[in-house]
């Protein structure tokens, strides 16, 4: 979310519990950068849906939704089946007699 729709989501909470909640400058220094790093729909429903059975305020964690965390991994394996497939089926051989070999030798050591 953006630092607009941080604030949006403060003066909500402000208004959807007068008198118990004081969103003062020093206050939205603190919280916006949090909420920043959430997710704006997300966090709106969570306030709505803990409004709707809360006569307190909810802390920050109690509505925080954060955006999903790109998976690098699926890329990476994609990145590593590409050069895989470029790898000749030579090298491919002499790999697989090598490992070969060393698994021998490992359990002739054991």
């Amino acid at each position: 979310m953006d630092q607009r729709e941080a604030l949006e989501v403060l003066e909500t909470m402000s208004e959807l519990y007068p008198n118990k909640i004081e969103i003062t400058e020093r206050v939205a220094d603190m919280l916006i950068p949090e909420l920043m790093e959430m997710d704006f729909t997300g966090v709106r429903k969570k306030l709505s849906a803990f409004a709707a059975r809360n006569v307190f305020p909810p802390t920050l964690s109690e509505i925080a939704v954060y955006p999903p965390e790109e998976n690098t991994y699926l890329d990476k394996m994609r990145q590593w089946e590409q050069e895989a497939a470029n790898v000749t089926p030579e090298t491919k051989q002499r790999f697989q007699k090598q490992l070969q070999q060393l698994v021998e030798e490992m359990s002739h050591d054991s």
